[in-house]
């Protein structure tokens, strides 16, 4: 039982001058009649040619730069009852310029060099689409506080960064993400001595003249001001991730180098 055919997808797998005499122990796996097509391997139905096909339908496109849409989410949601502002505020932080352009849209001034807060309509989508229960009404408070934090974040990583400013005296923010769960260890040790978990954590990853260095930031609810009790405050504790260099950074800042 051997086919005629020297390709090597047609030979039988079976030893048949050492199978046992017993009959119904000596079929071939193999269908050796002439003109037999081995038969055809299922297809996967992914598409795996589009990382597209891995996110769910209803989920758009991220940016891995600012975990935002591709596409800015300007269009109110259903049932939002009031009008929300779709004008966007350029930032003072410098955007790394190496990224995939057609992975991030332009800011609507056209200056590319900094990187845009979104607007009032767009951070209200964000939080809509975390499942968080936004008011329209606080989006006029919110965003400004958010673009202020973010401004504090910055000139916390260039005070950093200043102990580098001989290798490079111009770094640019590349991409960050927000973790609010994923606690740090320090966090967590403050914890343990009683002090407040964070309430959020980003981690920023700035360009060093095409080095890239990651940034953790936890976010703490500060002192309340007595005379003015509404008024929001914010503890950031900003420094460079727990590498070997960050370490020596930490190190170098504790004992005032």
């Amino acid at each position: 039982m051997v086919s005629n055919s020297n390709s090597p997808g047609d030979t039988c797998p079976v030893d048949h001058s050492r199978a046992p005499a017993a009959p119904e122990r000596l079929s071939c796996p193999v269908d050796h009649t002439p003109g037999s097509a081995a038969p055809e391997r299922p297809s996967c139905p992914a598409d795996h040619t589009s990382f597209k096909a891995f996110l769910p339908a209803s989920e758009p496109p991220l940016d891995p730069h600012n975990q935002m849409p591709l596409a800015p989410e300007q269009a109110p949601q259903g049932a939002q009852q009031q009008q929300l502002s779709t004008t966007r505020t350029i930032s003072s932080i410098p955007r790394a310029d190496r990224y995939d352009a057609e992975a991030s849209e332009c800011p609507a001034s056209g200056d590319s060099t900094m990187w845009v807060y979104p607007s009032e309509q767009m951070f209200f989508n964000a939080m809509r689409r975390k499942n968080w229960s936004p008011q329209e009404s606080d989006m006029h408070t919110v965003v400004p506080i958010h673009n202020a934090v973010n401004e504090r974040c910055w000139a916390h990583i260039l005070e950093w960064e200043q102990r580098h400013r001989g290798e490079c005296g111009a770094p640019k923010l590349l991409r960050f993400e927000g973790k609010a769960k994923d606690f740090t260890p320090k966090a967590r040790f403050r914890s343990w001595l009683g002090y407040q978990l964070p309430f959020d954590r980003h981690d920023w990853t700035v360009d060093r003249c095409g080095k890239p260095v990651r940034y953790v930031i936890d976010f703490y609810e500060g002192k309340r001001d007595g005379k003015n009790p509404l008024a929001p405050s914010f503890y950031l504790d900003v420094r460079p991730a727990l590498t070997l260099e960050g370490a020596w950074d930490r190190v170098r800042r504790f004992v005032g180098a």
